[in-house]
């Protein structure tokens, strides 16, 4: 598939607009567990999966980590150029969690294209609001839902995404989706554990009892 069929607004560009995107546009190969981008190096411009899998994640002061959302197949990350976006600052990291292919619009080109073309500033203000919509029902999880729900809502998420009831995943990776401890992600799975809803070993968590998993998680389920 061609990158244009990514890209609702290329047929409304002009042919001079298009030609400035074909030559600036490039195409890479990333393998899975690879930071496609952090905080620190600043804006590298608009990120479009052609397959795979992405997690945008935000780092605290203390180190610890919280996924803000993932990205999939078709998907379009506009927060890796929040330099476009006059007034606004992102602190984010950009992570592989499968093997990626993806393509890349220079900040600077994609800048250019959105202050000359009112599609492409539309689909950008449409990508904005819809990221913010993740991140404000993430904040409103923190905020208002208990961690035995949130834990349980990653985990049956996990299983619809992965289409299997045995998740190969560690306790850190997991406190590092939410947002929270180890040591705390470890003896909430003891709990689920103990209600036989779940089954824990190294490395592995494996689902026993979806239905009452489901039912727990029930106010963290979109």
């Amino acid at each position: 598939m061609e990158f244009q069929e990514y890209l609702p607004f290329w047929a409304k560009l002009t042919p001079e607009q298009q030609a400035f995107l074909a030559r600036s546009i490039t195409r890479y190969d990333v393998p899975k567990g690879e930071i496609v981008h952090n905080d620190s190096e600043g804006c590298i411009g608009p990120l479009i999966v052609i397959s795979g899998q992405l997690r945008v994640y935000s780092n605290s002061d203390d180190g610890r980590e919280i996924t803000l959302y993932r990205l999939f197949e078709r998907d379009v990350c506009i927060l890796s150029a929040y330099c476009m976006l006059n007034s606004l600052q992102f602190d984010i990291s950009i992570q592989a969690e499968k093997d990626c292919q993806l393509y890349r619009i220079p900040a600077p080109v994609y800048k250019k294209l959105m202050q000359e073309s009112a599609p492409v500033a539309n689909y950008t203000t449409e990508l904005i609001a819809s990221s913010f919509s993740e991140v404000m029902w993430l904040l409103d999880q923190i905020l208002y839902k208990h961690l035995d729900s949130r834990l349980a809502g990653f985990l049956v998420g996990e299983c619809q995404l992965n289409d299997t009831l045995q998740l190969k995943i560690t306790h850190e990776e997991i406190a590092h989706h939410l947002g929270s401890a180890r040591e705390v992600v470890t003896r909430m799975l003891k709990y689920f554990q103990s209600e036989h809803m779940v089954e824990v070993s190294r490395g592995c968590v494996t689902i026993t009892d979806l239905k009452k998993l489901t039912e727990t998680a029930r106010d963290s389920l979109r």
